[in-house]
């Protein structure tokens, strides 16, 4: 028969819960995406002000970028990337050459390096041409991409990143979701206040 002092010790053991089950730390840390990855990007990224436009060629993507370009002057659009350029003026836009960013910029067309899906960010780096004034410096910020650069997640982004680099990645690695935005005053929302105020993703 247990002493009154085995009684109190086993129900103190009882009445302890018992230890949770070890994580499965190799588990998906997200469940799976029910979108494809361009919809699920251009859902995301729309859900925080961008915009998604998605084409099936590039002709498509260039004829439409055309008309979205004409209503700002030629001599306010900026892009360095030669593939871009070559196909904007092969478009019939009239893009002028620049040396260096100006200051009348109105909208700054860059590529990136990598899109996100599960969180509608874009990963650019200061090795694109234009480097680090072209993600900050206009008012209007167009991405030309292709579907080919969409992953579902920002460590499968990073890896590639690391995999095209290796030993020389750029100064500047940084992720871009939305236009920018602030309330850092009374709480009230600003847009642009320290970036670009419209972000256009232009996916082919």
């Amino acid at each position: 028969m247990p002493t009154a002092r085995q009684e109190i010790l086993n129900k103190l053991a009882n009445a302890i819960n018992p230890l949770p089950e070890k994580p499965d730390f190799a588990a998906p840390l997200y469940p799976p995406l029910s979108l494809p990855l361009d919809e699920a990007f251009k859902q995301c990224l729309e859900r925080v002000s961008g915009s998604v436009y998605l084409f099936s060629s590039e002709y498509d993507l260039y004829k439409q970028l055309n008309t979205f370009l004409s209503a700002f002057k030629s001599q306010s659009v900026v892009c360095f990337e030669d593939e871009i350029v070559s196909a904007l003026k092969s478009s019939g836009f009239p893009l002028l050459e620049h040396l260096e960013v100006p200051e009348n910029m109105e909208v700054g067309i860059t590529g990136c390096e990598y899109l996100i899906a599960r969180t509608g960010s874009i990963l650019a780096s200061s090795a694109q041409k234009g480097g680090r004034k072209m993600l900050v410096y206009p008012p209007v910020h167009v991405v030309v991409a292709s579907r080919s650069q969409l992953v579902e997640n920002l460590s499968d982004a990073y890896n590639l990143i690391v995999e095209k680099y290796k030993d020389n990645l750029p100064s500047h690695i940084t992720l871009i979701t939305g236009p920018s935005r602030t309330a850092d005053i009374e709480k009230s929302l600003v847009m642009g206040a320290h970036g670009p105020k419209e972000l256009h993703v232009f996916l082919t």
